[in-house]
């Protein structure tokens, strides 16, 4: 069956102000309930990203990164897998990440190896 990553694009301008603990705690419990409601289809639950990185250049230069010229920064992923493209994204549009104003990128793996 495909598999599918889920890209989490959370805006560039963090939330303000910060959510409270309990409004964190909430959170997590809307994710919690989004895994339980589709068992089957997220076979890695994924994780958030901090926005610190590194970038790699073809050169070999290392420099700080990721680029905040984007005006969406990447704040985690998960997989997924579906039959269909269409499958994937009824997955996604129950993703708790579309409350706080993210979006989701959604892309098939090739299969290389």
């Amino acid at each position: 069956m495909p598999k599918y990553m889920l890209i989490y694009r959370d805006p560039a301008e963090p939330q303000s102000p910060p959510p409270s603990p309990e409004e964190m705690q909430g959170f997590l419990q809307l994710w919690d309930g989004w895994f339980k409601q589709f068992p089957d289809q997220i076979v890695e639950m994924g994780d958030g990203l901090l926005p610190t990185g590194r970038v790699l250049q073809p050169s070999g230069v290392v420099a700080d990164g990721p680029y905040v010229e984007a005006k969406e920064m990447i704040g985690g992923f998960s997989v997924v897998q579906a039959q269909s493209y269409e499958e994937a994204v009824e997955v996604a549009r129950h993703c708790p990440i579309t409350k706080i104003g993210g979006a989701i990128e959604i892309r098939e793996f090739a299969v290389y190896v």
